[in-house]
């Protein structure tokens, strides 16, 4: 299997293109702010075809160069359908001095000519890849995390995570449709549950693992010390 990762644009937000191996069809997954070109290099290096774009929340920094990136290479986009409204109006997903701040100026964005709609425990075969999608609320309204199964005897499977899960953090709630407490029961219904083996690529940052972040992550290490007291208080 192949995956290429690159940091784009002015948030460094990670765009990852993903294929069986060179010479293959490929799914590009979160191309942000200045992605395209980063695309189009790894696509040439590797011999490459895009065949679908998939989006793991509406967020200006992860979709900026969605319909750009479908268009050129006649791919469709998946995004759940919380979120699908952010694709042409991804100033809705930010607050208004953040977007003043952050573009400055006017921008239209419109929809890829396909765009398909994500699911809750779906699994999509795309480019000879099987991706499984879990609903992520908390983030955004519609913020899903891929996981597709990885052929090395260490990793059992490869979890693009968005911006649920970084290296030691996770993501914010106070955007528009963010909510704390929806955070935290993605994480504990979604992620503490996944094998320690499973590496995440999150939207920012490093790689990291579910066994590291299960270990040494503040948020989780909380979650995991309630769920604890739970089972003690629960067995008095």
């Amino acid at each position: 299997m192949l995956i290429a990762g690159f940091p784009a644009g002015p948030w460094g937000t990670n765009c990852y293109v993903a294929a069986t191996g060179p010479g293959s069809e490929c799914v590009v997954i979160d191309p942000g702010k200045d992605a395209a070109d980063g695309v189009a290099e790894v696509v040439r290096e590797h011999r490459l075809k895009p065949v679908a774009v998939l989006v793991t929340h509406g967020h200006v920094d992860h979709m900026w160069c969605v319909a750009p990136v479908a268009g050129t290479y006649d791919a469709t986009a998946w995004i759940h359908p919380a979120d699908r409204h952010l694709l042409t109006d991804p100033m809705a997903g930010l607050s208004r001095e953040s977007a003043q701040m952050l573009l400055g100026g006017q921008y239209e964005f419109a929809e890829p000519d396909d765009v398909r709609e994500l699911a809750d425990l779906q699994e999509v075969e795309l480019a000879g890849l099987r991706f499984a999608v879990d609903h992520t609320p908390g983030h955004t309204e519609g913020s899903v995390t891929f996981r597709t199964p990885f052929d090395r005897e260490d990793v059992s499977e490869v979890m693009f995570s968005g911006d649920l899960l970084f290296a030691g953090s996770i993501g914010r709630t106070d955007l528009p449709g963010g909510d704390h407490q929806t955070m935290l029961r993605s994480l504990t219904t979604k992620v503490l549950p996944l094998a320690d083996d499973i590496v995440v690529l999150p939207g920012h940052g490093e790689q990291t693992s579910i066994g590291r972040e299960r270990a040494t992550n503040p948020f989780l290490l909380d979650l995991l010390t309630e769920g604890d007291a739970g089972r003690v208080t629960r067995g008095l």
